[in-house]
């Protein structure tokens, strides 16, 4: 059974690419276009990211993407680890 997450990012393409290895494991992963994956062994995750339009707020422009998460192979625990991870590496600090 597998696991599809959409999300919807502020961040802009360069960003995502420079934390996404910090946010799935700092194993190889595979880039093609605007897909990432990895297969290791049963498991197999794949990402794919598409522009959206900017958000604008006064003279302020966010980037967007849409981020497409599919899992297979996980068990029901390790796909919450690696969502749980994967949202921990993109969380940005505040105080």
């Amino acid at each position: 059974m597998g696991i599809r997450l959409s999300l919807d990012m502020s961040i802009d393409r360069e960003e995502f690419r420079r934390l996404l290895p910090g946010a799935v494991g700092a194993a190889p992963m595979r880039e093609e276009g605007d897909t990432y994956s990895r297969v290791e062994g049963a498991r197999r995750w794949r990402i794919r990211v598409t522009p959206l339009v900017e958000q604008r707020l006064g003279s302020l422009a966010l980037p967007r993407h849409r981020v497409e998460i599919q899992l297979e192979g996980y068990p029901e625990d390790e796909a919450e680890a690696f969502l749980a991870r994967f949202h921990r590496g993109f969380q940005r600090g505040g105080g």
